[in-house]
Order: C-alpha cells, then structure tokens, then sequence
C-alpha cells in the first residue's frame, strides 16, 4: 500500500469531527510576546470579514494606546463591557451575557489568557471562549506563547518572570485555526523603544527585564514550534478523517511519575510536552505505598493538584499500590506499553546511592527498554509561593513518635536498672526489645528505628562491661551486642512495618466498607427521591463535609436531598450546578468555572447519560484518596439513579401498556355490547312506528317488551361504567351503618327476579343473623352483579341458591348456580376487568344475556372498599356449577374468617 493510498476512515477522527460542527470555530492568533501584531491582524481579519457580509462584532480588544490599532475598530461594532466592583475599585470587564445575546456569526476577543475579575461567571477569559464556541458563535482571539500552561517552567528559567496567567494547552490543541503572527526580534524590539508596543516608561523596563533579544529568540522559536505542531496536528487529522495512511507517530504512551514533593506539578507539565511533541497518550501516575507512614496533610495536597493538573492539561490520572516503588512503576509500564517514564531527579544523598535506595538508578537498571527523561528540581516551590503560610505537619504531631520512643526506652532502662540485681545481660536486653516492640506497634517504622538505635545505646552503655561506655571489654558481649543490634533493628522495622501496612489496611477496608453500604443501601432505594437522599448521605460521610444532590425536573434543576437536610444553596452555587448539569464538567472548588464557591458540583453520569448533580464540600484536608472516594461513591449514586429512573419509566409503561389494553378492551365491548341492544330498540322502535296499526296485539306487545329489555341492558352496562369509573378513579366513598345482610339480600333477589326467567331461586337464611356495618347500596349493587352473572351462564331450568350463615367473626354470603363451570386456570381471573369466559354453543345461554364482563370486576371493588372478600370455587358437582363467597366482617377491624376451599 503506497502513503497516499485512501483507506478506511478512522471513527475516532470523524466523531471528533462531527462533534465540532455543532460548535463554532476557534481561530488563535499566536505571537511570541506583545507588540508582534496579533491584535492589528486580528482586527484587519475582522473588518475583511464584515466586508465579505459576515456579521462581525467586538468582544472585548485591548488597544494599549496604539493607534494604528484603535484606528481599525472604526467600522466594526464593539459590545459594551460590564462594570465588576474590586476593592474598591471598578473594573470593565468582557460581558460574556450580552455576547451570547447578540450572537454574531464572528466575535473577536483579545487576550485569550485573561484572568478576569473575581465575581465573574468564569476565572479565566478562554473559558469566556469555551462557552461562546458551544453556542455556535466563531471566536477569534490572541495568545503569546509564554501563557501555555505546559511552558510555565521553562519560560521561568529563561526569562526569569512567572507567568501567573495561563491557558491549558489542550484549550489551544482544540483550535481550528492557528495563524502565527511573526517578526523578527530586532523589529520588535525597534517597535518597543520607538513606543509602539508600551508607554515610555513601561517599555524602558520591559526591555531591561523581558525583552532581551536572547529571550526573544527563544520564545520565537517556541511559538514557531507549536505552531508547526499545530499544522502538524491539524494535516494528521485530516488525513486520518480522509483515511490516508501517513508516516506520524504511533505506539509512543508516556507515563509521569509523581510524588508528594513540590517538584509534581513541574513533573505534568513536563509530561505534557514530551506528549506534545511524541503526539503520544499520557498518564500521571502516583505510588502508595503500604510499607511508609501514611502521608503528611501538604503532601497529599500536592498529589491532588498535581492529580488535577494532569486533568485540566488533557492527561489521565491513575494510584498505583505497592511496596517495591520501581517494580510498580514498571510493572504498570509492561502491562500499558509505555515506551517513556517522565521522572523527578531531586538531589539525592550519597548514601541512598550507595545502599541502591535512589530511585533514579533503580528505574535506570530495571527500565527494560522504556526510555526514561529526568526532570530537576531546579524550578522554584510553586506549591510553597501559592501557599505561604500553609506549614507541614505541625512539630509536635512530626515528633510525637520519637518522643514516645525515647520514654518507652527511658521506661525500659530504668526498668534494667531495677533488675539489674536480679538478672543476667541477655534477659535486661528482653526488657529494651519490648520497648522497640511497642514503639513500632504504637508509632510506625521510623520512630521504632529510632527506638531501636536508643535501646542499643543504653544496653551497651548502662549495661555491657565496662559499664557507662560505649566500649565493649569483653568478646562475648560482643557476639551479644551484634545479636541484639539485629534482633532490635530487624524487630524495629518489621513491627513498625506491620503497624503502617495495618492502618493502610485499615483506611482501605473503611472505604471498601463505605461503598458496599452505600451499594447496599443505593440498591434497596425504591425511588430517584430516596436514592438521592441515600447518595446525600453517604457522600456526606466519605467527604467528611456537607452534600448534596440535586435533580432535573421541568427543564431545571431543584434540590432532591441534603445532608443535613437544612442546606439552602445560594444562587452562585444553583450556577454551578447548573453549569455542571449542562455542560457535563465539573464546577465550584477546584475547578475551572466558580472556583472561588466552598462547594464541588459533579455530573452523575451513568451508562445512559447524566442523571443528576452532586455537590459535595470535601473537609480542608482535601485528601486524595477521601476525593477517590467519593467519585467512586458518586459514580455508583449515578446508576443507581439511573436505575430507579428507568424503573420508574418501566412502571409508567406498564400502567400505559395496561390502560392501552383496557381501552381496546372497553372499545371492543363497546362495539358489541352498546350496538346489539340500541340495534334490537331502533329495528322494534321502527316497526311498530312502520306497521303498528296493523301489527296484532301480541307482537306489539313482544316488541314493546323487547325494548324495554335492552333499554334496561343499556341502563345496567352504562351503570356498570360509571361505577368503574369510580373505582379506577378513587372517588368511591363508603356509607357505613348496622345492615342485616338478609334483607339486602332480599332487595338484591327483588331487582333480579324480572330477569330469572324458567329459572328456579332458592333461599336459605338463618332465623338470626348478626348484623355487619356495611354500605347496604353498595352490598345489594354487588350481589345483584353475581346474581346477573349466575343467572347469565346458568340454563333454563336450572336453580340458583342464595345462603346467609356465619361463623365467628364474618357473616357469608353464598351464590350458588348451575352453570357450565369454571375452568381452574382461569378461576383467579373471572374478577378481572371485561374478563368474560368462552364456552361451546350448545352449553348456557345466549350471548345477549350476559353482559360486558364488569359485573364481578364491580362486586370484588365494593366488596373490598367495605373491608370485605370475595371469591370464587368451581367446579362444584360433576364438572359444573360455580360458588361465589362473600366475607363480611360483623364488626369494624374484626379478623375476617378464612374463606372455605373449594373443594367444599
């Protein structure tokens, strides 16, 4: 295959470039300082543009008092600024709001590295950016190459000046356009002194400092550099979106080690640029280690920035365990394919050299073909010069530990002195092993290293001949002194060991333990309201601080749980949440957007997409595994809000799969049940309307009766509706009072008997019977319901029996007919709505008696709304016959008797 030959796409190249359709265009004008052009050849772009009918406005641009440059902001429309109130004084800053209402096809906006003013929606200015291009505005902007956050370093060691304002590399990585604006060093330099870059006195002193041509040089070959990667970048993603194979670089992965030093951030600023210029992946990688102290509080600080850093400069992050320093490190580097190990060389001590305790030479002798690039401390404490006042531990925490082993070792030799009477040299050095033990156990590895190294001086001091010297007078105790030295630093180092790994294995088990409650707990929630009330909690504990979770409901977000439930977020915090919600970044502490906010707003991102918003306030420790924690947690609240969204989902379509279902129930009974009757009125209607004198009386008197049947079957399915509909509805309400079940049964019997036909109906009611409280229309409305069912699948002929009887607690009520049974696998379902029962032609009567399968669906609602059961037994006698039971209770809140079998 030749180089040019096209191949298939690659998906990843044309996804990137499918997403960046939807937002606008970011063009980057690059310099290698100020004064070079950039904000003139932006503006010259932009009047271009609005002659060729694009609609172009002005940001925000500042002019420096040129005036070549404020000559071309004639024509072009420029954007008010808003007023932002800082100490007293006002200042005008970019208004990103009025931007995003005016919505130009282009908008031109200076100083890409800006740091607005505290109070602003956004800390930095290309953030300004990064908002505008998701809105599909283009953006135009400027930016000198010392601001790149990967080059803070070097710019310090070649110039001498922090740059305090930066933009993230990757920010400049997404541009779509990169156009360097160039000039030699000695132009710009003429431009500086003849007062075209600064005022008079300003550049008298940026050339003295800044503006040496030696620095210049080196910035121009800086930003020529990263401009060609850029092109470079730029013709590799085209090529790969056109699916033309080309020579770039592949297989190269990086990994940046860090520590808890100063040095880290130096470290990932480091690795991003060696990324940069490999075109390669990278990962920022820390080591615990079980067999060490466990971090002091500025230590773990540094981490997670670093941690963080790596994040914001478009690297990824992982935590590493194990003893062995450089076998994890290089094990983690086989298993990935790193090919380059970015490492910190801090000035190292001989004797760690010596004893092979550097870390530098141990990489170098293990490496196993990754290259390794070393990186000196030469660059000043960031860390430090952010935070002067934040201190290490404070001295009595670092000092508490070696404190208490010189008093267990005093303890121990006043002890010797004691028994020295009593005792021979062997046992007395018993006495200061314990001590050694116990200083491991209590305080760690280096304070029992110091113990141990105190007890072998007392021993041989107070207690070897000649006594009160260090000089040892006999052999023997030589062999003595040696074995107690290596039995005290060996008991030293293992217990003080095995106390540290013990308390790592503690704070791992206490983490593993939160999550499996907060699984345990996420899994047991019901619902999105609880699930997030139960997330609220548990993250509240793992951050040792307050939490929140907050849900989107109606197009916005509101507040769904709390711990404590008293939390009332302010309107900044709702912003960033909300950002945080739409944009599916972080926001508020530590981030980019609203980091001056005492809260950590984070997308609950599931498996289908975002479910939620938590914030949490991490305590001012700020660990970085307390941080591991909780984004675990926080990622297991995410589905498992998603999941009871879903079930929720699931619940409403079952409801609407079922409501679909009774709606093709009810039309398709509609259609039989309503037509047949209204179709038997209007055929009799019309014929003794037609024919009614010549009709004998006989048949007129048949059709008249025909009619007032089937007015009164439309009567009975139309009641049967309307009292569905109040009990699918909820709006049955009981009347309860004293009622004697017979003479509802009679009055039930009374409605029916018009309807009973050859049909025989017997009785059989106790002289006394306890009374029930009951709703007695809603009782007879139920038994006259299993009366026209019996009588409508019973023959002609056939009996029907009514019984009342009791026993201890309920009153039964019993309808018995003869019909064609029930088969067993649809005795659950005879209560069911429109459930009506095939049967072969030749067997009960025709379907014009039975009704639209309501009758018994009613009876069981009533009967139920009044704190009784109804059921159903079939078949009774050879095959046939069907026992309807009603259980009624004779008193309120009395035990309903068991229902009999059905074999009975």
């Amino acid at each position: 295959m030749t180089p040019t030959e096209p191949t298939r796409p690659d998906p990843d190249a044309l996804l990137r470039e499918a997403r960046k359709q939807a937002r606008g265009r970011l063009k980057v004008y690059l310099g290698m300082a100020p004064g070079v052009g950039k904000t003139y050849e932006m503006l010259a772009s932009g009047k271009r543009r609005l002659l060729e009918g694009i609609d172009v406005a002005v940001g925000v641009v500042e002019t420096h008092g040129r005036k070549e440059t404020e000559a071309l902001l004639d024509g072009l429309e420029v954007l008010p600024r808003i007023p932002i109130d800082y100490r007293g004084r006002q200042l005008m800053e970019f208004d990103l709001d009025a931007a995003l209402r005016r919505r130009p096809s282009l908008l031109l906006v200076d100083e890409y590295a800006h740091t607005n003013a505290p109070g602003s929606r956004h800390p930095k200015r290309w953030q300004d950016v990064e908002e505008l291009l998701a809105a599909g505005i283009d953006v135009d902007t400027t930016l000198n190459v010392q601001h790149l956050e990967s080059l803070v370093d070097v710019i310090w060691k070649i110039t001498g000046v922090r740059v305090r304002e930066t933009v993230p590399d990757s920010a400049l990585s997404a541009a779509d356009e990169v156009e360097l604006v160039d000039i030699t060093p000695q132009e710009l330099l003429e431009r500086l002194h003849s007062g075209k870059v600064y005022m008079a006195e300003t550049a008298r002193l940026a050339g003295d400092n800044f503006f040496k041509p030696e620095n210049l040089t080196a910035l121009r070959e800086m930003a020529l550099r990263r401009a060609a990667q850029t092109v470079d970048d730029q013709m590799v993603g085209a090529m790969r979106r056109q699916g033309i194979e080309g020579p770039w670089a592949a297989g190269e992965r990086i990994l940046v080690l860090v520590g808890g030093d100063a040095l880290a951030s130096s470290l990932v600023r480091a690795g991003r640029r060696l990324a940069d210029l490999m075109d390669a992946p990278w990962v920022v990688a820390h080591v615990e280690r079980p067999n060490q102290p466990a971090p002091r509080a500025q230590s773990a600080r540094w981490v997670s920035e670093a941690m963080k850093l790596a994040e914001r400069l478009g690297g990824s992050s992982v935590v590493l365990t194990g003893d062995d320093l450089p076998g994890a490190v290089l094990d983690y580097a086989r298993r990935n394919n790193v090919t380059q190990i970015v490492v910190g060389k801090s000035p190292e001590r001989l004797w760690r050299t010596l004893i092979g305790r550097s870390l530098a030479n141990a990489l170098l002798r293990r490496s196993g073909g990754a290259s390794l690039n070393f990186v000196s401390a030469g660059a000043p404490d960031a860390a430090r010069e952010e935070e002067p006042n934040a201190s290490a531990e404070p001295g009595w925490r670092r000092w508490r530990g070696y404190v208490g082993g010189s008093v267990l070792i005093a303890a121990a030799t006043a002890i010797a002195f004691f028994l020295d009477r009593y005792s021979t040299g062997g046992d007395l050095a018993m006495i200061f092993l314990a001590g050694v033990l116990i200083s491991g156990l209590a305080f760690g590895l280096r304070p029992a290293l110091w113990a141990s190294a105190l007890a072998i001086l007392s021993y041989n001091y107070f207690f070897l001949e000649p006594r009160f010297s260090l000089v040892i007078g006999h052999a023997a105790d030589v062999l003595t002194f040696t074995i107690f030295f290596a039995v005290a630093a060996a008991s030293g180092w293992l217990t003080g060991r095995v106390r540290d790994q013990a308390q790592l294995s503690s704070r791992r088990a206490a983490a593993v333990t939160a999550l499996l409650a907060a699984s345990r707990r996420l899994s047991g929630a019901a619902n999105q309201e609880e699930t997030a009330r139960v997330l609220a909690e548990q993250a509240s504990a793992a951050a040792g601080g307050r939490a929140v979770v907050l849900l989107p409901k109606a197009q916005d977000l509101v507040l769904a749980a709390a711990a404590p439930a008293s939390i009332i977020l302010t309107t900044a915090e709702m912003a960033a949440a909300r950002w945080a919600w739409e944009r599916g970044e972080a926001a508020g502490a530590g981030t980019g957007t609203l980091p001056q906010l005492g809260w950590t707003f984070r997308p609950l991102v599931g498996v289908r997409g975002r479910a939620g918003v938590a914030g949490v306030e991490l305590n001012a420790s700020g660990a970085l595994g307390e941080e591991r924690l909780v984004a675990a947690m926080l990622d297991q609240g995410a589905v498992a809000l998603e999941r009871a969204q879903l079930a929720a989902v699931t619940v409403e379509n079952e409801a609407l799969r079922r409501s679909d279902k009774l709606r093709a129930a009810l039309l398709n009974s509609i259609s039989h049940d309503l037509r047949t009757p209204l179709s038997t009125v209007m055929g009799s209607a019309t014929t003794l309307i037609d024919y009614g004198p010549t009709l004998k009386p006989e048949v007129a008197s048949d059709l008249l009766v025909s009619i007032r049947e089937e007015a009164e079957r439309l009567n009975r399915y139309v009641g049967d509706l309307l009292d569905m509909t109040r009990l699918e509805g909820g709006a049955l309400r009981t009347r309860s009072e004293w009622t004697d079940a017979r003479d509802v049964l009679g009055a039930a019997i009374a409605r029916v008997e018009r309807r009973l036909g050859h049909r025989r109906l017997t009785r059989d009611f106790p002289p006394d019977l306890s009374v029930v409280q009951v709703d007695p229309g809603l009782l007879e409305q139920a038994i006259v319901n299993v009366l026209e069912n019996a009588i409508a699948y019973s023959p002609d002929a056939s009996l029907i029996e009514v019984a009342a009887y009791e026993d201890r607690g309920s009153v039964l009520i019993s309808i018995e007919d003869e019909g064609p049974g029930i088969p067993k696998a649809d005795i659950e379902r005879i209560f069911e709505k429109f459930r009506r029962l095939e049967e072969p032609s030749d067997r009960g009567p025709s379907d014009r008696n039975k009704g639209a399968g309501l009758g018994l669906s009613i009876a069981r609602g009533f009967i139920e709304a009044m704190g009784g059961r109804i059921a159903a037994a079939s078949p009774l006698h050879q095959g046939r016959g069907t026992r309807i039971l009603i259980s009624l209770p004779k008193a309120p809140g009395a035990a309903s008797s068991v229902l009999p079998a059905a074999a009975e």
